[in-house]
């Protein structure tokens, strides 16, 4: 029982994912746009280009930075040489010594300092203690250094860099935006195309097959005549070649149409089998492109991404032209700091923690740089200048654009009107040729022609329904309204 409901269970999901998927337009473009890649990316930059300007923005506000350290040196500083070390501790018997020698050499010198005689020792111990405590007063003991240090920084003029950087990474984070709208357009381009292209494989596999019924029929009447003797062995043969071209037809569009639903599934982010059923196979008529209520130029120069695109460039480089200036402008910028250290230095060289504040103002004013900010500021002004003019290029085109994409509205509609005539025709034609023929009154060579005929009308009928579609597609996309 286990075993058949393991089985019963793998082969309904195997059918479930099996199963045959219906996708409108909208859907395929949803499943594009949740899908793709590309776009997944641009949403990213977007993404980097928002921080990067709240990061920018930090560049007005004080910063506060933190520093520690510990320095160990195998030998300590020392302030006082060895013999002025020496010297200080023997501060007292150095003295002695040398009163002694002015006594002897001045002999009325020694009978007044006689009294003191006995007090000497006394002193000159007291004098070398008191140099002793001097010379250790000098001892620094730095072999262990810890060191720490509080700094806050406030700019207050930096030439306008800061500005600048600001409102250039507010263009950057509108570029990215306008970048993936470009991105998002060209990707639901992409999915029409596809679209489009299996609807119209679709249509042409429907066509080979009534092709193929239509040239079986006529081999089964041409072998029943020949039969008769009605018909010539020609006649039998030319006929079958036809049956064998419609075959061949047949397997290469329904290969075509297999291919065409793989990149479909590409573009939807859907596994390339995927057994697909689109809303519009069924497909016979399309209505005729109704013309735009406004001005084509004016919509498309409003709505082109890629324009807002390059106006933003130029602004961004706009202010390069600002930052490329403040580099040799004065900056003032304000500082200040805490200092901590052990041994401290505030009051002798304690062992122990201690520091002090500083406050002060820093100013840098450069005075002589061989002109080298002017060529600066000008390289800058060139590049926004060549900004200027691509944007102003890509009007001309985008103008341009529009003017061809109208074109050929009114032309794929003029075409599926002449390819609805010419079908009515060759479908006259070919029912006149099928009725001449089983009176006997025509060849099979002109009923042959007339179903070449009607099936190059059936076929322009469906590549212009399709190009009315894809030109009215073209044209949003040209007007970027996509």
């Amino acid at each position: 029982m286990k075993r058949y409901l393991y089985l019963l269970f793998v082969t309904v999901l195997a059918q479930s994912l099996h199963a045959q998927r219906y996708l409108s337009l909208d859907s395929c473009r949803t499943l594009a746009l949740t899908n793709n890649k590309d776009l997944r990316m641009a949403r990213e930059r977007v993404t980097a280009a928002h921080y990067q300007q709240k990061a920018t923005f930090t560049q007005f506000l004080p910063k506060l930075e933190l520093t520690g350290g510990y320095l160990y040196t195998h030998r300590e500083i020392s302030l006082l040489s060895d013999e002025q070390k020496d010297a200080l501790g023997n501060l007292g018997s150095n003295a002695g010594q040398s009163l002694q020698q002015w006594a002897a050499s001045h002999p009325l010198l020694a009978e007044l300092l006689q009294p003191l005689s006995g007090l000497l020792p006394s002193i000159t111990q007291s004098l070398d203690g008191v140099g002793q405590s001097i010379a250790n007063a000098f001892h620094t003991d730095t072999r262990h250094l810890y060191t720490g240090a509080a700094v806050l920084t406030q700019p207050l003029y930096m030439g306008g860099k800061i500005a600048a950087y600001h409102q250039l990474t507010r263009y950057a984070e509108q570029l990215a935006g306008t970048q993936q709208a470009t991105q998002l357009q060209e990707v639901i381009l992409q999915t029409d195309q596809a679209y489009w292209q299996v609807i119209s494989l679709a249509n042409k596999k429907r066509l080979a097959e009534s092709y193929l019924e239509l040239v079986e029929k006529l081999e089964s009447d041409v072998t029943r005549l020949k039969a008769q003797g009605l018909a010539t062995k020609a006649d039998e043969l030319s006929v079958k070649v036809k049956v064998n071209e419609a075959e061949m037809t047949l397997t290469q569009v329904d290969n075509g149409l297999s291919l065409a639903k793989m990149v479909l599934c590409q573009l939807c982010g859907l596994p390339l089998e995927t057994p697909l059923k689109l809303a519009d196979e069924e497909m016979k008529d399309l209505p005729l492109p109704s013309a735009p209520s406004e001005t084509p130029v004016a919509i498309a120069f409003a709505n082109r991404s890629e324009l807002k695109s390059l106006e933003l460039a130029e602004k961004i480089y706009r202010q390069k032209i600002r930052i490329a200036r403040s580099e040799f402008l004065p900056t003032v910028a304000l500082s200040a700091s805490y200092l901590l250290s052990n041994p401290s230095l505030v009051n002798g060289f304690e062992k122990k923690f201690n520091g002090l504040w500083s406050i002060g103002v820093m100013v840098k004013v450069p005075v002589f740089h061989w002109g080298e900010g002017n060529y600066k500021v000008r390289a800058a002004k060139a590049e926004a200048n060549i900004a200027r003019y691509q944007w102003e290029a890509a009007k001309e085109k985008v103008e341009l654009q529009v003017t061809q994409s109208s074109y050929k509205v009114n032309e794929a509609a003029k075409r599926l009107t002449m390819a609805l005539q010419n079908m009515e025709k060759a479908e006259e034609n070919l029912k006149y040729a099928n009725l001449s023929f089983r009176e006997g009154v025509i060849p099979t060579s002109n009923v042959l022609e007339a179903q070449t005929a009607w099936l190059s009308a059936q076929s322009a009928k469906i590549d212009a329904q399709i190009e009315v579609r894809l030109s009215e597609v073209y044209l949003k996309k040209a007007l970027g309204v996509l």
